[in-house]
């Protein structure tokens, strides 16, 4: 970790209020903390945009498992995948809808149009992506 450099922003009064009523309420220790999470959330979603980023994502799955042939769709679909789909959780909610969660890893727009394409095999009921950062460039 780099040396630790103080500055100084300047903000309106009541911007400054509700910024920390919001880290209160989210945990932080300080607004030092909430700010450099600002700034790491800025940096990660701006390597996003330049699409080749490495990344690691959840994509989140509801179906119901009696319509005829999902599993085995959605089962086929990350074997296609095996390179990229690197975890897989199956969860019965009820006798009749099934979650799985499946941890992604690879460049952005690989990893978006996985997701996408799990989430678009007919007979899902719900699907979401949510990606993060490999956390090798933060400090």
């Amino acid at each position: 970790m780099g040396k630790t450099i103080r500055f100084g922003i300047s903000l309106d009064e009541k911007l400054l209020e509700s910024y920390d009523h919001l880290i209160e309420a989210k945990g932080y220790m300080n607004r030092s903390e909430a700010i450099r999470d600002l700034i790491r959330s800025a940096l990660v979603e701006e390597k996003w945009a330049a699409g080749d980023a490495e990344v690691v994502g959840t994509v989140t799955l509801v179906y119901n498992h009696h319509v005829r042939d999902l599993s085995d769709k959605l089962t086929e679909h990350q074997h296609a995948h095996h390179d990229r789909v690197i975890s897989a959780l199956h969860v019965h909610l009820d006798a009749h809808n099934c979650l799985e969660v499946l941890v992604v890893r690879g460049p952005v727009g690989e990893v978006k149009r996985i997701a996408n394409e799990l989430i678009g095999v007919k007979g899902v009921k719900h699907g979401q992506l949510v990606m993060t950062t490999t956390g090798e460039e933060l400090h």
